[in-house]
């Protein structure tokens, strides 16, 4: 900082708030820190009692708050993200599209283990609607050392941080196995369901079938699903280990590739999922979709909506958190269930 007289001030940087009181009427931040003072505000400022000012004096290599906050919305900002003006040395992001928010929190970790710099975002794999907060950034003294944001730039490449997906699976087939639903001895209640959960990403049921228990009856509707090429095919019932439960055994037997069977995630254990060779995603869906607030398939909707292609770690990773509470009133996806 320098400091100067007012009159001289115009073109400068202001290193602090500078507060106005006007008796009975005002009284709060008249020039935020980091204003830029131009001619008009020195009567204002000199009325403020402001004779002198602190001024930010540039200096080769260091970055007043306000460009290292941009050169750090940079490293974070992707395709369908609008920024905030900087303001106090802050920006932030927000969603430009209704999609799935992803984070790469090693790149992330690393910018945020350079003392004096920060960002901070919402949690990954969950979805966003247009105008919702993703990120906020800034550095933590009003002036900083341009090789910190040399170090961070470095750190996260050529990718940004952050990743903001559309949804882009657009149709769905159902097939609905157990003999129970089949011979009409109890209502079919698990496809509304789906069809209010899938709605949500924009993906239309244009195929349903119900199916006798038996590997073959189940394969069979799988294979003639498959035909009609649905963008992804849900399984529901079978899933468990009693003898009639014959889901898993029918997916994989018509060739699917299964990534799980089985999610560290309660509801949701006897979830599955596979892939077929050109990518189309199946599920075996266990009963608790139907009844639960929120489960598994809550979790993973999502990124599979948004086209991601889940592995075997992306599950493993689901059991910190992956644990409902069973709240009496339920605030998914505001809770900590997933995260």
């Amino acid at each position: 900082m320098k400091l100067i007289k007012t009159q001289d001030a115009v073109g400068q940087v202001l290193c602090h708030d500078m507060t106005q009181i006007i008796p009975g009427e005002f009284k709060g931040p008249r020039f935020r820190k980091g204003h830029i003072v131009t001619e008009e505000d020195i009567p204002v400022l000199l009325s403020m009692g402001k004779e002198n000012l602190y001024v930010w004096e540039k200096k080769e290599g260091i970055l007043h708050e306000n460009e290292a906050a941009e050169r750090l919305a940079a490293l974070c900002r992707n395709t369908n993200m609008t920024a905030t003006e900087v303001k106090e040395g802050k920006i932030e992001l927000n969603a430009a599209i209704h999609g799935l928010f992803r984070v790469n929190s090693e790149k992330l970790n690393a910018v945020n283990e350079i003392d004096e710099l920060m960002i901070a975002t919402r949690h990954g794999n969950t979805v966003v609607q247009p105008g919702d907060k993703l990120c906020g950034t800034r550095c933590i003294p009003l002036v900083i050392n341009e090789q910190k944001l040399i170090a961070a730039e470095k750190t996260v490449g050529s990718e940004p941080i952050l990743e903001l997906l559309p949804f882009r699976l657009k149709t769905a087939a159902v097939i609905t196995t157990g003999s129970e639903v089949f011979h009409g001895r109890i209502e079919d209640k698990f496809t509304p369901v789906l069809v209010r959960k899938l709605a949500e990403f924009g993906i239309e049921m244009t195929d349903h079938v119900t199916t006798d228990d038996g590997l073959d009856h189940v394969a069979d509707a799988i294979t003639a699903m498959r035909a009609k090429k649905p963008d992804l095919t849900l399984c529901t019932g079978g899933m468990s280990v009693d003898p009639d439960d014959n889901t898993p055994g029918a997916i994989k037997q018509s060739g699917a590739r299964i990534v799980t069977y089985g999610a560290p995630v309660l509801p949701g254990a006897m979830f599955l999922l596979g892939y077929y060779e050109d990518g189309t995603p199946i599920m075996g869906l266990p009963g608790c979709v139907m009844y639960a607030k929120a489960t598994v398939f809550d979790l993973v909707l999502p990124r599979i909506a948004a086209g991601v292609e889940l592995t075997r770690h992306d599950f493993t990773t689901l059991g910190e958190g992956g644990l409902c509470l069973g709240c009496e009133s339920c605030h998914y996806p505001i809770c900590p269930f997933g995260k």
